[in-house]
């Protein structure tokens, strides 16, 4: 009960970030993931380090690898188990990616007031 109380209360903040006035969209960030995981794996990208980005794909991997902690087996424990996870990986990605895409308007931001000196 309480973990499907905790995967409702990510999924809420996670809803609510996304539609925040003036945050990136959801197909924004979305897009921006690839852009992100890139410019992590070159270092253009302090925030957010390889391991974290590791940490996510391990959670691409458990979501897409058909051997799980908990067996699917086991109806609903087993399918929670890998909700639980999508759930988490969704708020991290969406969250970072939007985060990324603020840093990349800032970037932007700062060489167009460059060449304008």
């Amino acid at each position: 009960m309480m973990a499907k109380a905790a995967r409702a209360a990510a999924a809420w903040r996670t809803y609510r970030e996304v539609t925040k006035p003036g945050s990136p969209s959801l197909m924004t960030r979305v897009r921006a993931i690839p852009r992100m995981v890139g410019a992590v794996m070159r270092g253009q990208y302090d925030g957010m380090g390889k391991g974290r980005l590791a940490l996510l794909g391990l959670g691409v991997v458990y979501i897409l690898s058909p051997v799980d902690v908990v067996p699917d087996f086991l109806m609903l424990i087993g399918v929670a188990d890998d909700f639980g996870v999508f759930l988490w990986l969704a708020a991290a990605l969406l969250g970072e990616s939007g985060r990324y895409v603020e840093h990349e308007r800032r970037v932007i931001q700062a060489r167009l007031l460059e060449e304008e000196a």
